[in-house]
């Protein structure tokens, strides 16, 4: 679907997304999923107590780490930790899996379609987790969430966006939107690239983590866990500094740039 937020993107199951070559045992799959419906359970069940805000970062690092394990997914991280304070944490989109790897980088309050707050269970959860709503397809909203991502991040909260606006498979990408980075501009606060990238063995990229197109939920979190080698690599690149840039077109293009990194580190 389009928008202003959400631009469609031309990937599909059936012409991007490669069939698992090496499947892992029927039994090995059911086992993965239910490791991961646990560890989302505890997630939840620890964020509708009172104290499910305080959490330590290192914490909800560590959980989000066992949910991309638990699916059977190796993890490699370059670059740096990310930076206290407030904070644009900005990465390509693939998979669903982009969400806890890069909360395992840094938490952050997510945002996401301001439908999800009316869908029952799903919606008050991702309200008490600090999720920031946005009017996806109204223009004239535009502003105020801008004005609204800004004042979570002055207040040094981090926030982390997918300004692709949808998925791609991962050998395709789409540009950056503009947006979200005006709001970083306006706050005074670094923005943090991160590059995701999904492996399955000595092949470049897989797609077959991708989460695209018609694409259902089940489909995609089955052929994660029934494969075997994906491997996830997070890329955190050097921190574009406040005042480096002086629009958002220009920040956003420097987001998306290439930049190597030289030291490595695990989740």
């Amino acid at each position: 679907m389009g928008g202003a937020w959400l631009p469609a993107a031309p990937c599909t199951p059936g012409a991007c997304v490669e069939p698992s070559r090496a499947a892992a045992a029927v039994p090995r799959a059911v086992l993965r999923l239910t490791a991961v419906t646990v560890l989302l359970l505890a997630g939840i069940a620890i964020v509708l107590t009172p104290l499910g805000r305080q959490v330590p970062a290192a914490v909800v690092r560590r959980w989000c780490r066992w949910i991309v394990r638990a699916a059977g997914v190796r993890v490699r991280v370059t670059g740096a930790a990310a930076p206290a304070g407030g904070l644009l944490l900005v990465a390509n989109h693939v998979s669903w899996l982009d969400i806890p790897l890069l909360a395992a980088v840094r938490p952050a309050r997510m945002l996401a379609k301001s439908e999800i707050r009316r869908w029952p269970v799903a919606g008050p959860l991702a309200e008490r987790g600090g999720v920031l709503f946005i009017e996806r397809n109204r223009l004239r909203a535009l502003p105020d969430t801008v004005a609204v991502i800004a004042r979570a991040l002055r207040a040094g909260a981090a926030v982390a966006a997918f300004p692709e606006g949808s998925t791609w498979c991962g050998r395709a990408q789409g540009p950056f939107r503009r947006a979200v980075f005006q709001a970083a501009l306006d706050a005074g606060v670094p923005v943090q690239p991160v590059r995701i990238r999904y492996r399955a063995g000595e092949r470049a990229v897989s797609t077959a983590p991708a989460f695209v197109g018609e694409d259902t939920l089940l489909a995609s979190l089955w052929r994660v866990a029934s494969a075997r080698g994906l491997t996830a690599e997070v890329e955190v690149r050097p921190v574009i500094g406040p005042g480096g840039h002086a629009d958002r077109r220009s920040l956003a293009h420097a987001a998306q740039g290439k930049a190597p990194s030289k030291s490595l580190w695990h989740l």
